[in-house]
C-alpha cells in the first residue's frame, strides 16, 4: 500500500467516524416539549371554566383536564410525541366542552322566548275577544 492510498484510506475512516457520530447525536436528541400544545390546551380549559361547562358538559371537561395530566406526565417521561397527542387532544376535548354549554344555554334562550311568545300570543287573543 503506497503512502498515498493509506492518506486517503485514514480520511474516509476520520469521515465515517465522524458521520457516525453526527448520526448517533442526532438520534439521542429529543424533540422539545409541545409547550404550545400544552398551552393551548389549558387555555381552551380555562375558556370553557368561564363558559360554565363544569355545569353543562362536565364529563367532557372532565376528559380534557384528565387528558392535560397525562400530557404533562408524558412530558415528565421525556415522551413528546405522546405529550403533543394528548395536550391536542385535551384542547379538543375542552373547545368541545365549550361548545356543547353555548349549545345548551342558546338553546334554553330558545325556549325561553318560545315561552314568551306563546303567552304574548295567548293575551293577544284574549284581548281581541273582549272588544268584539
Amino acid at each position: 500500500m503506497n503512502a498515498t492510498s493509506k492518506t486517503y484510506r485514514q480520511s474516509q475512516l476520520r469521515v465515517a467516524l465522524g458521520l457516525t457520530g453526527v448520526l448517533a447525536l442526532g438520534a439521542c436528541a429529543s424533540a422539545p416539549p409541545p409547550t404550545a400544545s400544552l398551552q393551548a390546551a389549558r387555555q381552551a380549559i380555562s375558556e370553557a371554566d368561564r363558559a360554565e361547562a363544569g355545569h353543562y358538559a362536565s364529563a367532557e371537561l372532565g376528559d380534557a383536564r384528565t387528558k392535560l395530566t397525562s400530557a404533562n406526565n408524558a412530558v415528565a417521561e421525556k415522551n413528546m410525541t405522546k405529550a403533543e397527542r394528548l395536550a391536542d387532544e385535551s384542547r379538543a376535548d375542552a373547545e368541545f366542552a365549550s361548545a356543547k354549554t353555548a349549545n345548551v344555554k342558546a338553546n334554553a334562550v330558545n325556549d325561553e322566548m318560545k315561552r314568551s311568545t306563546s303567552t304574548l300570543i295567548e293575551e293577544m287573543q284574549r284581548n281581541s275577544g273582549e272588544n268584539r
